[in-house]
């Protein structure tokens, strides 16, 4: 965690992932959040330990849990419906694949009649997507990820979401860097970069044209700040599991 001289370690890619996905839970209030994977964990425990106390935290099951895991409470079946089809919820959710309006595919690659790949199935996307605000979570960066249409809507998009009260892509986090889709056609824009990454890098590592924020003078992720820091590496995850989650791009 320190270096020569007590100095704190610069933040490693992981964390800034960490603080990128804990700011998609910024300002929520009391929502349940739903992270689904090791850093959206981190982040959405990292939120509720600093400036998001009121997020509640389930353990999956039946129980509200502290960032910790103390148990809080119970969250009733019908009560956790009530909340999920009410927009009470934000979800972060991974992609097989994800297009330039925000449409999710986990379901296979090809033609569904016919796929090349079996995937997880459709499962619970188009409920969350439609009923309650949902963000991504992809750690290796890819144009097999981020394509120009998906094999199978599963997620669904700016484009399929007309007249959806609840539907909201607040924010996609990669590896390389925080997307948004802030624009008039509501397509994905690249919002910011982690430190170390390129805006072309992040071009090529994408199947489609991407909006860039700023006139392409991209902002940077936000530094953890020290608090922040030692919670991620002390109490979070102090055996660094983190940094095995991301990857560089695949091109």
């Amino acid at each position: 965690m320190t270096g020569t001289a007590g100095r704190v370690h610069a933040p490693s890619r992981s964390e800034y992932c960490v603080i990128a996905c804990a700011e998609a839970w910024r300002g929520n209030g009391e929502v349940l959040a739903s992270p689904m994977g090791l850093i959206p964990s981190l982040g959405a425990r990292l939120a509720r330990h600093t400036f998001s106390p009121d997020l509640l935290l389930t353990d999956g099951e039946a129980l509200l849990v502290g960032p910790g895991g103390e148990v809080e409470g119970w969250l009733p079946y019908r009560r956790h419906l009530t909340m999920v089809t009410g927009g009470r919820r934000h979800v972060m959710m991974g992609a097989s694949q994800l297009d330039r309006y925000g449409n999710q595919n986990i379901s296979c690659i090809g033609d569904w009649s016919r796929p090349a790949r079996q995937l997880l199935g459709v499962r619970g996307s188009p409920v969350n997507t439609l009923n309650n605000p949902v963000s991504y979570w992809v750690p290796r960066h890819s144009p097999r990820v981020f394509v120009e249409k998906v094999d199978m809507v599963c997620g669904v998009g700016y484009d399929h979401a007309s007249g959806a009260r609840f539907h909201r892509i607040p924010r996609v986090v990669t590896n390389l860097g925080v997307f948004d889709f802030e624009t008039p056609d509501r397509s994905m824009r690249l919002a910011a970069l982690h430190p170390g990454v390129t805006v072309e890098e992040v071009r090529e590592a994408t199947g489609f044209p991407l909006h860039v924020a700023g006139g392409g003078r991209v902002p940077y992720t936000r530094e953890p700040a020290a608090g922040e820091l030692r919670l991620i590496r002390a109490v979070l995850d102090p055996d660094g599991r983190r940094d095995r989650e991301i990857g560089a791009p695949v091109r």
